[in-house]
């Protein structure tokens, strides 16, 4: 039994209506409507007038996803020294946002490696079935590796936080996907960024957000970048 899988069976559920939740998520229609990805299109087009005033270099390992990447976009650069990076990260999107603006966030830039965070929204806010989250990676992967066959994908596990603790569980399950996922294409890694944010009772950290309790201060960025930044080393520095 992995560790994560551990705590799981260790997570308090603080109201029937935290059950009720959980439960929830195996009733959605898998047909159901997806958020309109063209909300984030004028974020798209300011990353584009960026690159026209700044073009930045090919063979960089591409950072993307969720609000957990957008607001690390300018410190992360300097968190994964001496390995380039390009942060382009949109705030409140889901795996089908990403999928939907991949050409434009990510192939564009021809990158040696993607890092992708998804997840978070989806099962915390959206209520996206973890069939149609993982169907949606699947075929992002299928794209990257279409155009670019050799290109290594960086997973990140959907983090534990004090707001979304009710469907936390969801998201343990869709994380136990993504390592699964990994394990079956050696291109693609998982990195674990839920355990360290875990106390040893299994209960999220209080003292790693900012108010609204689910976006990370900056002790939970030393923590989240040390994680990222201890597996990209280890597979990325030698391409530098």
């Amino acid at each position: 039994m992995s560790l994560l899988r551990a705590h799981l069976s260790r997570i308090r559920f603080s109201s029937l209506a935290a059950f009720l939740c959980a439960v929830a998520f195996s009733l959605q229609a898998t047909a159901q409507q997806l958020p309109d990805p063209t909300r984030f299109e004028e974020d798209i087009q300011k990353f584009e007038a960026q690159d026209r005033a700044t073009p930045p270099p090919k063979n960089a390992i591409v950072l993307t996803g969720s609000s957990s990447i957008k607001f690390w976009n300018e410190e992360a650069p300097a968190d994964l020294a001496p390995l380039t990076v390009i942060p382009r990260g949109f705030g409140g999107s889901v795996m089908n946002d990403l999928l939907h603006y991949l050409d434009r966030v990510a192939l564009t830039y021809q990158p040696r490696a993607i890092l992708i965070y998804e997840g978070d929204n989806d099962t915390g806010r959206n209520f996206i079935p973890n069939d149609t989250i993982m169907a949606q990676l699947q075929e992002m992967i299928g794209r990257i590796h279409a155009q670019l066959p050799q290109a290594r994908i960086y997973l990140l596990s959907v983090k534990p936080s004090v707001l979304r603790e009710e469907s936390w569980p969801v998201a343990l399950e869709l994380n136990e996907r993504y390592k699964a996922l990994a394990e079956s294409d050696a291109l693609v890694t998982y990195i674990d960024v839920a355990t360290p944010f875990l106390k040893s009772d299994g209960a999220v950290m209080t003292d790693i957000f900012v108010e609204d309790n689910l976006h990370l201060n900056d002790k939970g960025y030393d923590i989240w970048a040390a994680s990222v930044r201890e597996v990209l080393m280890a597979h990325e520095a030698q391409y530098e």
